[in-house]
């Protein structure tokens, strides 16, 4: 039989030297496909989630039935700062003094924070809720780049937007009824300058990453969880 020699085949093909290295370069290319194959299909399925909106908003609330009705993790940073203060750690501490006057935990304390409890959901998990981070331009970006080296990403942040008379009432009341330190009139006043000049500029950010959902924050929990998970679910 008459041997026919494939052009586009290395000249050393034959001898066996060409074969090995061939088959062992489509196996890594192979190898690199299935794992970026693996990568998209988990950001595809993976729906992590920031959960955005001012003080009293009911990020909480809405935030506890998208646990229960998806399987999704959450991060509260308000929780685990009062955890850290409970505890009366260093972390703590520094977080008591900016929290009394009303301002934010510095970035680098918070991403630290949130990139531990987050790897704390393994690499199987469904998604994670983000409630109360970011709350600047530059923690949201600081918030990708922790996601992306993770091979991860947010599907999509939803804004809970309710009046600010209406703010004020839910924060009073729920001081009243928690006794939470900081849920006073003046402490409240103080957390909504704060939203304003610094929180409210995320929105503009996530709708040039696309990533933006209104919903209206004011009404009963069904019709706003209704509205919520018609976003979820067309993610």
């Amino acid at each position: 039989m008459r041997q026919i020699k494939l052009p586009h085949l290395p000249s050393d093909f034959e001898s066996g030297k060409g074969q090995k290295d061939l088959l062992t370069d489509l196996w890594y290319k192979g190898k690199e496909t299935k794992v970026k194959q693996d990568k998209q299909e988990k950001r595809i399925h993976m729906k992590n989630i920031v959960i955005f909106g001012a003080p009293g908003s009911g990020k909480g609330t809405q935030s506890d039935l998208m646990i229960e009705h998806y399987g999704l993790g959450h991060i509260s940073t308000g929780d685990v700062l009062r955890n850290e203060i409970k505890k009366g750690t260093e972390l703590g501490k520094t977080a008591q003094g900016y929290i009394d006057n009303g301002q934010l935990i510095p970035d680098d304390l918070m991403v630290s924070i949130l990139a531990k409890v987050y790897d704390g959901f393994g690499r199987g998990h469904k998604g994670v809720i983000f409630d109360g981070f970011p709350r600047t331009i530059p923690q949201a970006e600081a918030l990708k780049q922790m996601l992306d080296e993770r091979g991860d990403k947010i599907a999509a942040m939803i804004e809970l937007d309710v009046p600010e008379d209406e703010l004020m009432k839910r924060l009073i009341l729920r001081g009243q009824q928690s006794g939470r330190a900081d849920d006073n009139e003046e402490t409240i006043k103080k957390r909504l300058v704060v939203y304003h000049s610094q929180t409210q500029p995320l929105i503009e950010w996530y709708k040039k990453e696309g990533l933006h959902h209104h919903i209206n924050g004011l009404g009963t929990l069904e019709r706003i969880f209704a509205d919520i998970c018609n976003v979820i679910d067309n993610l």
